[in-house]
């Protein structure tokens, strides 16, 4: 890893000239291609993070178990001594919304959960309107009490179903119990009747995105492998997440902005490897995620390295996010020039104005490559608010792992897919939903930028790790 230091005065600087092409670095992007298996890409997991009600980062899996991240707090304390003996499931009793009921645009979702030998993880899973969507969320336990439950908002009409899966203590794995799904009612009082829109009838929780244009062009998704321990030795772990494509007006290079947490390991103190682009994959001629780029409309691109502020690898999540923004480089201008490019905006984007609406110059869209949609392009859309002093946010946002790192767009012309990237898709909570994005106004963004532009390091050979930087802006 190169630290390097970036003053204002750098942020004026004229063209760079680029290095002439070199046969070692072709020779590590085509090894990279062959590396991404159809076994590694199957097995490559979003890098979805989160934070729980205390303030701890976990790293969300598929099934919707909480890793811890940074730490060895477990998600959810045992509620009891475990068992070795046990072979019985947890017994779960689902208290609202019974089935059948008739709910708003949000809702306590509860149920009650025993078991003998405690119970070590519980998931509350909502199934969409269109019967195949579901996405999961992490209920807190109520002190004292065997209730668990969540509020969840952004419901639009029409008829949904959750599901509950709780998993005990019990030695060799624990024992498992799903309930079925019951299904309940949303009346959002007027609102429009959308599979994915909000009670104002324009916010969007998670809908695929069938406008085209030059976002979804310029976003794709992203494979990286990253360390499974601080000594980076053993396997490396494979991720997914997202990322854009934006105007550099560099010679020889494409920039793709993406979250820091795609880029570095905070937790284990390394750049990314084996990182594979794939611009525009919803429009695969593939039936999803594959080895062969040939099928991909504009292919597959291999990143030479990664940007990061020194910030972000200095602590670890969540103390650091207000700086989860990066840029992967591509030693190519061809990428820019054959999937397009949208600009990174700078300035202060519009937040809180009091008007509700797509018609409001705060309606913010969202987008990437969730994991449990590939290869779908997704996106949420709804006014722009604040979480904190260091984040965007979105709360009606529903878009799930592997969506890390998309653009926000404010504002978009659906009619070309085009506009302004402010922020990035960065973290959620464990217990409701929403989206929170950093902050790129008045941050060391624009510096993180100047140098994914400017850097002619000859990153060829670097070891396993090390192929980044990590800018220290003043």
């Amino acid at each position: 890893m190169l630290v390097s230091v970036l003053g204002l005065a750098a942020l004026g600087a004229g063209p760079v000239v680029q290095a002439a092409p070199n046969p070692a670095a072709e020779a590590a992007k085509a090894r990279v291609v062959k590396h991404w298996t159809p076994e590694r890409r199957a097995a490559a997991i979003p890098r979805d993070l989160v934070i729980d009600p205390r303030g701890l980062g976990y790293l969300k899996m598929p099934d919707g178990s909480l890793r811890p991240y940074g730490h060895d707090v477990a998600a959810t304390p045992f509620a009891g001594p475990p068992n070795s003996g046990d072979s019985t499931p947890p017994n779960i009793v689902m208290n609202s919304p019974a089935e059948g009921a008739e709910i708003g645009t949000s809702a306590t979702f509860s149920a009650d959960i025993t078991d003998s030998s405690g119970i070590k993880s519980v998931s509350f899973v909502i199934l969409y309107p269109n019967g195949s969507t579901t996405q999961s969320f992490t209920p807190a336990q109520t002190a004292g009490t065997d209730t668990w439950s969540t509020t969840l908002q952004g419901f639009s009409d029409g008829d949904w179903a959750w599901s509950v899966t709780a998993k005990d203590s019990a030695g060799k794995g624990g024992n498992t119990a799903t309930t079925d799904f019951s299904g309940f009612t949303v009346n959002s009082g007027g609102g429009s009747s959308g599979n994915n829109t909000g009670g104002n009838g324009d916010t969007v929780v998670n809908g695929h995105w069938s406008y085209g244009g030059g976002v979804q062009t310029a976003a794709g998704r992203i494979y990286f492998e990253m360390p499974s321990n601080a000594k980076l030795k053993g396997p490396w772990n494979g991720y997914v997440c997202s990322g854009t494509v934006v105007t550099d007006e560099t010679a020889g290079r494409s920039v793709i902005l993406t979250a820091a947490h795609c880029v570095y390991d905070d937790a284990n103190k390394a750049f990314a490897k084996n990182v594979l682009f794939i611009p525009n994959q919803d429009e695969t001629t593939g039936s999803g995620t594959d080895l062969n780029c040939n099928n991909d409309p504009l292919g597959c691109w291999i990143p030479e390295f990664g940007v990061v502020d020194a910030n972000w690898t200095t602590s670890t999540f969540p103390d650091n996010i207000p700086w989860d923004y990066a840029h992967y480089v591509v030693l190519d201008e061809s990428l820019e020039v054959d999937a397009g490019s949208l600009p990174l905006s700078f300035d202060p984007p519009v937040v809180d104005d009091g008007t509700d609406g797509a018609g409001s110059p705060d309606f913010t869209h969202a987008l990437g490559y969730s994991y449990s949609d590939d290869p779908n392009f997704m996106y949420c859309a709804e006014d722009m608010t604040t979480e904190g002093t260091d984040n965007w946010w979105l709360p009606s946002c529903g878009l799930s792992g592997g969506s890390s790192g998309g653009p926000w767009v404010q504002p978009m012309d659906t009619s070309t897919g085009s506009g302004a990237v402010i922020s990035v898709n960065s973290w959620g909570y464990t217990t409701s939903p929403g989206m929170a994005g950093p902050k790129l106004a008045g941050t060391s963004a624009s510096c993180v930028f100047e140098e994914a532009k400017m850097n002619l390091d000859d990153w060829s050979g670097v070891a396993d790790g090390e192929a980044g930087v990590a800018i220290i802006c003043e």
